[in-house]
């Protein structure tokens, strides 16, 4: 088995596990960052972490289970970026600053309130970021994570920190439900795959035991052209002369 089908088969684990132990909300967990009971509760637990207080911005996911984390960070005056779907736009991200909201941080955090509220910015007016907040299928205590097979989660890290936006400061974080957590060494890690250094879960902090290096940017010798060609960050940040 390759490492794709190995990956493919622990989401279709963990999508399973989590439907047969009724944790997954609305519309259910298959395919997706999976909603989960308790995802509020873990939202504000990720609250107490010193990474968080110390935060002026953060770079998070669209998903549903980090909705509440979205606004929590609205509400204690971080500007949250959330990336335009599939970075297809020359605008990549949207800034959610909140001293230019006119809304509620409730309603500018979902996917549809941030296209509607949120200011599309590039990634060369964006600051440095103090925390990443991922969406995870799966997860394990040495910091490996497992997203939906996208890759653009990925993606977005790597050109944040391309850009220099993302350095040794940033902390990557997730919000997940117990049963997401896998034993350690299981979950197979490629030179793309953005490790974690915090697992909150609704009842725990995990300070990540973090033995994979982060992407160090772009790896451009892995992409193919047609990614190339779609999302225009790429095209502006390419090396010239550069092929995948």
């Amino acid at each position: 088995m390759d490492i794709r089908e190995r990956k493919q088969e622990l989401r279709n684990t963990i999508w399973r596990r989590l439907q047969e132990e009724s944790v997954a909300r609305f519309p259910g967990a298959q395919g997706r960052i999976p909603n989960f009971v308790g995802a509020e509760a873990a939202a504000d637990r990720l609250t107490r972490l010193d990474a968080w207080r110390n935060a002026r911005t953060m770079k998070s996911n669209p998903d549903s289970p980090q909705l509440q984390a979205r606004k929590n960070a609205l509400l204690a005056g971080l500007t949250v970026y959330m990336a335009v779907p599939r970075l297809r736009d020359s605008l990549p991200f949207i800034a959610l600053e909140p001293n230019r909201l006119r809304v509620p941080p409730h309603r500018a955090a979902s996917i549809k309130g941030a296209a509607r509220y949120g200011r599309p910015v590039a990634i060369e007016e964006m600051p440095a970021i103090d925390i990443v907040l991922a969406g995870s299928v799966a997860v394990s205590r040495d910091g490996a994570r497992l997203g939906k097979g996208g890759g653009y989660s990925d993606l977005e890290f790597a050109l944040a920190r391309q850009a220099g936006l993302i350095g040794e400061h940033t902390v990557v974080v997730t919000t997940v439900h117990p049963l997401q957590i896998l034993p350690e060494r299981e979950i197979p890690m490629t030179r793309h795959d953005v490790p974690l250094d915090f697992i909150v879960t609704p009842d725990e902090i995990i300070h990540t035991a973090r033995t994979f290096e982060r992407p160090p940017g772009i790896l451009w010798q892995e992409l193919d052209e047609e990614k190339l060609r779609a999302i225009p960050a790429l095209l502006r940040l390419r090396p010239k002369g550069r092929t995948p």
